[in-house]
């Protein structure tokens, strides 16, 4: 049983920030799913968001901006016991890790992917991001930003990913929910939160997404691709938030003939001399 030991520290967000909701869910389904700290790794990358896994009590890698990904296929594949979480920011993880986001999706790691969809980069004080909409000012972009903005839902249906949600850090109880079933997902999942920054986009605000969010009710099915993809699409004066797409696959470690056979690779006898030999050939 789960010894409820999922503590936060200091942190330095924002008064009223939407991470503070978003850490909050987070330690209540880890709880829930009766995990411990020490069976979970929190990775994040650059960002405020990105600094989650440093305020929470569990297992931790800090990387690169955009590069929290392949840190967490690596740890993994070596350790498949591990429940291993990005916990990262819109720019990290679709900017910056647009790359490793794609690529990851392909591979079907068993990882889970939360992503705070503020639509900002807030710790390096608001540009515009992947996903700011067409039109928004910010400091750099005094004349509206006049790029496309990034759907993250659809590209991931796109892509080929088995687990697609999105939900909202304004509604805790779903977002519990939704974080949960995105663990427990025998592949890549990832849960698009969208969440407000307080302090640089005063256009995404708790009150323009509590009057547009509604739940995914019982009577839809997230098993239609192109259903899903057209669900995607749906982002306005209406958001819809749960699981959008929902297709049971293969995952990396079921796939791979090594990884499948035998003890994870961290219980595997290794053998020094065989590395020795192939770094002496660049010497």
């Amino acid at each position: 049983m789960s010894t409820n030991t999922f503590s936060t520290y200091e942190t330095a967000w924002c008064p009223g920030c939407g991470n503070f909701s978003i850490i909050d869910c987070l330690k209540t389904a880890l709880d829930e799913l009766n995990l411990d700290p020490h069976e979970v790794l929190m990775v994040g990358g650059i960002g405020q968001a990105a600094k989650t896994p440093q305020y929470i009590n569990a297992n931790a890698f800090c990387g690169l901006h955009g590069r929290s990904l392949p840190a967490a296929v690596a740890s993994k594949i070596a350790n498949e016991k591990l429940t291993v979480i990005v916990d990262t920011g819109d720019g990290d993880s679709y900017g910056e890790g647009g790359n490793h986001f794609i690529h990851n999706i392909r591979r079907n790691v068993n990882i889970t992917h939360f992503v705070h969809d503020n639509q900002i980069y807030g710790l390096t004080k608001g540009q515009a991001s992947p996903t700011s909409g067409e039109g928004f000012v910010t400091g750099v972009q005094v004349n509206g930003n006049i790029n496309t903005p990034l759907n993250p839902m659809l590209i991931s249906i796109a892509a080929g990913a088995g687990f697609v949600a999105r939900a909202y850090c304004g509604n805790k109880e779903h977002l519990i929910s939704v974080m949960k079933q995105a663990i427990e997902y025998n592949g890549y999942a990832i849960v698009d939160i969208l969440q407000p920054c307080v302090s640089f986009n005063k256009v995404n605000t708790y009150a323009y997404y509590s009057q547009r969010v509604y739940e995914l009710d019982d009577s839809y099915q997230p098993f239609d691709k192109v259903a899903a993809m057209q669900k995607a699409m749906e982002f306005g004066d209406r958001i819809p938030i749960g699981v959008i797409y929902q297709e049971p696959k293969p995952s990396y470690h079921q796939k791979n003939t090594v990884l499948k056979s035998g003890k994870p690779l961290i219980d595997r006898p290794d053998d020094s001399s065989i590395v020795n030999k192939f770094m002496e050939e660049f010497i």
